[in-house]
């Protein structure tokens, strides 16, 4: 797990640790990040059972997204380590063409 995390940019590093954190699910974390919720913010809004009136976070995101995009899963789930990996791919195939390009 420690090589991932290496590999990992700060930004989806962050969601994978609000993941662990707040014991969200893959499918909650990418619901947050599609609302465009903060991750390091996340601590806020949780509920820390001292405050009965909110619901818990998970439930939250949940409802925040059917309300928002009017279903009630993402149509594809990717874990959070898998976000970077297609924007790699492709700056790498650009550095690639731009470097025959030049020649």
């Amino acid at each position: 797990m420690g090589a991932t995390s290496k590999v990992l940019s700060p930004q989806v590093q962050a969601w994978v640790d609000a993941r662990k954190r707040h014991h969200l699910s893959h499918a909650q974390v990418q619901m947050a990040r599609e609302l465009g919720l903060n991750p390091r913010k996340l601590g806020k809004i949780d509920n820390h059972r001292q405050e009965p009136w909110k619901a818990p976070l998970p439930q939250f995101i949940e409802h925040l997204y059917l309300k928002r995009f009017g279903r009630e899963r993402p149509r594809v789930v990717a874990p959070a380590e898998h976000w970077a990996r297609p924007a790699a791919n492709s700056a790498t195939r650009n550095a690639a063409t731009n470097a025959s390009g030049e020649q």
